[in-house]
């Protein structure tokens, strides 16, 4: 949980920082400690030193502070660039040799060079400085320059060195080791909070640009909704208004009343075709024609109706194996199938029109050519007064469902389109779904 998580990385934070203090402490303290000992301890321990004597232990002590002040005090540390760490021990174990000898108290100056030796040597010379070390250390604990060095406290002096080397040189190099640990735990902590801080700007970032997509989006459906509703009003009701015009005008210049009647009949059935296409392209669904029939069958009974109206003769071909499209496959084709007729009988003054519906693998395409009386598309108006937006309807339409749609004319040889669309198969219910 991101209560308990950020519980647990304030305990970290808190712990890394305890450690660096820790880290600073042994680092830059250790050495004036054990010298402080020393000095506080000597009195007690030794009370018939001469003034000589005195003298040379205050002079080396302040030798020893100001040469770890210079070597260790500051951060960085000097020592910790070679060779500035081997001239910083040696030094110092000379320093803490004399004093040592001087008052064994001063042995625990070893302290010092224990944990420094790890931090500012490098390889072998570390051992060998806690080496020399706990020799020093083991003289001081037989009692240092007030014992004769018999070889029994000899030999106790090198079997303490050993000790103190074993004892003391583990625990501080583990404890080096772990301070070590303890930095790069708290660089990777450090690091981490940074990827986070990162990580929450970015997320920042994407909340404002995943608004401002939706926005874009939102948009977009409008003006895309604004252009499906154009094409279905261009593609249904507009041009069953002309076909109900055309009709009523016929009927009025016939001096039959039954072919009038006819005509108007017609008429009638137009405005209630129209009427039912109004409604459907409101609600988003497919053309009439395709709720109870193939797409073949479709097409077929609507350019049938066209040709009774216009008397343009028609003739509908279908190659290959049809099988039900996805809606938005079929619906496309259609609507190109009924634009193309309705631009026939607009524009091309045609005697016949041939629509074939071929079904190629994973292709289908539907090719609509006339014998009228052709255009330079190069010279096209446009949309402009309602001439040329059925082309880029149907253009708009194909393109949707990832097609392609080609135009071929020229003035007296006719027009041929050919829209091809990827053959998407429907699932068993899709046609139920979409009726």
């Amino acid at each position: 949980m991101p209560g308990h998580e950020q519980g647990h990385e304030g305990d970290d934070e808190r712990l890394a920082t305890v450690e660096r203090r820790l880290d600073v402490v042994i680092s830059r303290y250790t050495p004036y400690l054990g010298l402080g000992v020393g000095v506080a301890l000597t009195p007690v321990v030794i009370k018939d030193g001469s003034p000589p004597f005195w003298l040379l232990v205050g002079v080396l002590s302040l030798l020893t502070v100001g040469w770890c002040v210079v070597y260790s005090g500051g951060r960085p540390a000097r020592a910790e660039r070679a060779p500035h760490g081997a001239i910083y021990i040696g030094g110092l174990l000379v320093l803490m040799a004399v004093l040592t000898y001087a008052s064994p108290l001063f042995a625990f100056l070893g302290i010092a060079v224990f944990t420094h030796a790890f931090l500012f040597l490098k390889g072998r010379w570390r051992f060998a400085a806690v080496g020399v070390a706990a020799v020093m250390v083991a003289f001081a604990q037989v009692g240092g320059r007030f014992v004769a060095l018999t070889p029994l406290v000899v030999l106790g002096i090198a079997v303490l060195a050993v000790l103190n080397a074993l004892l003391t040189g583990t625990f501080t190099y583990y404890g080096v080791y772990l301070s070590a640990q303890s930095a790069r735990r708290g660089t990777m902590i450090d690091e981490l909070n940074a990827a986070n801080a990162q990580l929450s700007e970015a997320l920042r970032e994407n909340a404002d640009l995943h608004a401002l997509l939706v926005s874009q989006a939102r948009t977009a459906g409008v003006h895309d909704e604004r252009a499906r509703m154009a094409r279905e009003i261009h593609d249904t009701i507009a041009q069953g208004l002309t076909g109900i015009v055309t009709q009523l005008e016929a009927a009025r210049s016939t001096a039959d009343p039954a072919t009038a009647d006819r005509y108007v009949d017609t008429a009638r059935a137009l405005a209630r075709e129209s009427l039912t296409e109004a409604r459907r392209s409101v609600a988003a669904l497919a053309p009439a024609d395709l709720v109870d029939a193939q797409l073949p069958d479709a097409i077929c009974d609507m350019a049938t109706r066209w040709a009774a109206t216009t008397g343009v003769r028609v003739s509908v071909d279908t190659t290959g194996d049809p099988r039900p499209m996805v809606p938005e496959i079929e619906v496309a084709l259609f609507r190109v199938a009924q634009e193309a007729l309705a631009n026939v009988g607009k524009h091309a003054a045609a005697g016949r029109v041939g629509l074939t519906l071929s079904y190629m693998g994973d292709l289908v395409v539907l090719d609509v050519r006339d014998d009228g009386c052709g255009f330079n598309r190069a010279e096209l108006a446009g949309p402009a007064s309602g001439s040329g937006f059925g082309l880029a309807a149907m253009e708009q339409r194909v393109r949707r469902v990832s097609g392609t749609l080609t135009v071929e004319s020229a003035p007296g040889e006719g027009t041929a389109i050919s829209a091809g669309v990827p053959a998407i198969l429907a699932v068993a219910d899709t046609r139920e779904e979409r009726g």
